[in-house]
């Protein structure tokens, strides 16, 4: 699994530049919009988009997907991409949550990024213990670094995840500490399950 975008294509050449004054306001709105709720406007009742439907015109199953989109916007960040490597940082740190044996393996330095590698391992032999278990879990490491992942993939047993985290992590890791939340919902404008694992590094 890989958490990339493709690029974007217009769907046509065709714009009505009299319509462009009220793009630009929608987008002020959108900017308004997302300042008042701090980031976090969650998701209208459908009561309250039947109500708009009928005062609009506008289509419901139209707005339910655009109120949709409007909770993914951080999804649309530019991507950092690692380049130029400088060295591999072991941690080696584990932990076991609800019979997962999660392990944070290791940090792979580059000059613009870090990439954090996360294994999980679980018992097979356990029906109520797959891989859906464990799925869509991100990492957050507080409001200084931007983190994503970056691609993934699991197998009888266990599975591998690495995020990168952007700016670069310090090469001296003791103090930082990398949580990762279970989210449903979708790789991204997901809700908390609740579930975390948290790391906190040492000396």
């Amino acid at each position: 699994m890989m958490m990339k975008r493709m690029p974007f294509t217009p769907p046509t050449e065709h714009y009505d530049e009299r319509v462009l004054p009220i793009d630009k306001q929608i987008c002020l709105l959108l900017q308004q919009r997302k300042e008042i709720s701090e980031g976090n406007p969650g998701y209208p009742p459908f009561a309250y988009i039947d109500q708009w439907s009928a005062e609009t015109g506008l289509y419901e199953d139209f707005l339910k997907i655009l109120f949709g989109t409007l909770r993914s916007d951080e999804y649309f960040k530019p991507i950092v991409e690692p380049a130029d490597f400088r060295r591999h940082l072991p941690v080696l740190v584990s932990q076991e949550h609800e019979g997962y044996f999660f392990t944070l393996t290791s940090v792979r330095q580059y000059a613009n990024a870090s990439v954090v590698t996360l294994y999980v391992d679980w018992d097979v032999t356990i029906p109520e213990q797959t891989s859906t278990g464990i799925s869509n879990f991100v990492l957050h490491m507080g409001e200084h670094y931007d983190c994503r992942m970056d691609r993934g993939g699991s197998c009888s047993g266990n599975a591998t995840y690495n995020y990168v985290v952007s700016p670069a992590l310090p090469d001296r890791l003791s103090g930082l500490e990398f949580v990762f939340r279970e989210e449903i919902g979708g790789p991204f404008g997901g809700e908390p399950t609740g579930k975390e694992v948290r790391f906190d590094i040492e000396e």
